[in-house]
């Protein structure tokens, strides 16, 4: 018998015992130095990214800055950080696809050299036609879309 698969919502729901700060270790510390990392639980992503108004832009990086400051640790995971947006970004699209009105402005978080990101819903296209909207000029350069000016319109954490 097949398991149901879970919703993006249930995914963004889930805790897996987190969040926790560990010590870094091993390799991680010629990545990161030495400290403290947070590994948080995806819906604090999803608050992290639900705090960015119209006409702003965060990144992964400000992102990651604001869950080490939460938990007052070194560094925030970047992995999880990351993967945890992306489920952030498909759960708001599958709350708005079910009516619901007011979901995380997702398009506002861009990866940290300021290029969109082509794993979020929609392709590169929605998430470029939602930051025009917004008034964001966006910029292709080779196959990456660029936010330009986005350092001037970064929400930081």
């Amino acid at each position: 018998m097949a398991e149901n698969k879970k919703t993006w919502t249930e995914k963004l729901c889930e805790s897996h015992g987190l969040p926790k700060v560990e010590k870094i270790r091993g390799k991680m510390v010629g990545k990161w130095g030495a400290g403290t990392v947070a590994i948080p639980a995806p819906i604090e992503v999803d608050e992290f990214m639900k705090k960015v108004p119209q006409g702003k832009v965060t990144t992964i990086n400000e992102i990651r800055k604001g869950v080490a400051k939460k938990h007052k640790a070194t560094v925030g995971c970047p992995i999880t950080c990351g993967i945890f947006a992306w489920i952030a970004a498909h759960a708001a699209e599958e709350q708005k696809a079910q009516g619901k009105k007011e979901t995380t402005p997702w398009w506002r978080t861009i990866k940290s050299d300021g290029t969109l990101n082509e794993k979020y819903p929609g392709s590169l296209k929605l998430q470029e036609k939602l930051l025009q909207k917004e008034g964001h000029k966006i910029t292709k350069k080779g196959k990456k879309y660029f936010v330009e000016d986005c350092e001037k319109n970064l929400k930081k954490f």
